[in-house]
């Protein structure tokens, strides 16, 4: 059965390349955004891949629009089946730079964007008892890096806020579900656009996964909600695993090492436009679509990902693995 989805940050990286998925499917995208050019482009998009579209301009820092965005997304295509939380901007900056006014800019648009949009979700999931929320989270919300503070912080929320919603509803024995998916380092137009104070151009840490490989797990995510989180990629694991284990050790290696690995070797453009407060895709010819600009250092896939939604033959070829391994350790000492 097609089912209406509401994706928010849907003009760009993640939610652009879900909002694909999604329409693949057949189902019914609310694409939510500020960008004008990118909407209409996403809308076309999902058109033209056998979905249906409304593009509704929304910044999500305000729950005002994102109320009315959710009563125009039931007013076009019926009751909301999934709502997909994505919509973020940043600063790339050391805690100091970062002016105070910006740092809440971030955290209305990273942070209560998410509030805002678990709430209109919520509001009208629960009377029916059926929906899906899917926070798109990341591998920083466990572990934060610098010069991402705000960023980091937002995310770090977002994971206390879902756990809380999440022990709500299972009190109140709900079959409205809400579950986290965990991104590494993506390739989104989100490093050609955030606001920076580097000294070089920002750009992702590697290893670096395409926008395709987050929305096939969003889209899993959300046809398997039972899961409280999903991680996606070899990194994020490996981040958040290591954090629990020796999150001193990590803080050393960040402190030695995060200042250059997220940025290039192109010294920036004090003149670019960013999107803190404005977006830059709202006129004609300035859509972005859903990869920036390391597609040549990006992975299409990841095979931890795929193992992840499919845990029982991964434990198989893991189980086999071991015993041909353990057959052929017997064969050399014999």
């Amino acid at each position: 059965m097609n089912r209406t989805v509401v994706i928010t940050g849907a003009s760009a990286g993640i939610g652009r390349a879900s909002a694909r998925l999604f329409a693949e499917q057949g189902d019914r995208v609310a694409l939510l955004a500020r960008g004008h050019a990118g909407l209409d482009a996403a809308a076309a998009e999902v058109e033209e891949l056998g979905g249906r579209a409304l593009a509704v301009p929304t910044d999500v820092a305000d729950h005002r629009q994102v109320e009315a965005a959710a009563d125009a997304a039931q007013e076009a295509f019926g009751p909301i089946d999934v709502w997909v939380n994505v919509a973020f901007t940043s600063v790339f900056a050391p805690f100091a730079e970062i002016a105070p006014e910006d740092f809440d800019r971030v955290t209305a648009v990273s942070y209560l964007g998410f509030v805002n949009g678990t709430r209109a979700a919520l509001s009208r999931m629960r009377p029916r008892d059926h929906g899906t929320v899917v926070q798109v989270g990341s591998a920083l919300g466990s572990r934060s890096i610098p010069l991402q503070s705000a960023y980091c912080g937002a995310k770090h929320a977002v994971n206390g806020f879902t756990e809380a919603v999440r022990t709500e509803l299972m009190h109140d024995h709900s079959a409205v579900r809400i579950t986290l998916v965990q991104m590494p380092a993506v390739n989104t137009p989100q490093f050609s656009w955030v606001r920076s104070r580097l000294p070089r151009d920002p750009q992702p840490v590697p290893p670096i996964y395409q926008p395709e490989v987050a929305a096939r797990a969003v889209a899993h995510a959300a046809a398997h909600p039972q899961r409280k989180q999903y991680y996606v990629g070899a990194s994020t694991v490996a981040t958040i695993l290591g954090n629990k284990v020796a999150a001193g050790l990590l803080d050393r290696y960040l402190a030695r090492t995060g200042y250059d690995s997220q940025q290039t070797a192109d010294v920036a453009d004090d003149g670019r436009p960013d999107n803190l407060w404005h977006p830059v895709d709202d006129e004609a010819g300035t859509d972005h679509g859903a990869h920036g600009g390391f597609d040549d250092r990006s992975a299409p896939r990841s095979y931890q990902t795929l193992a992840a939604r499919h845990p029982l033959p991964a434990a198989a070829v893991l189980v086999g693995a071991a015993a041909a391994v353990g057959e052929a350790v017997r064969r050399h000492r014999r």
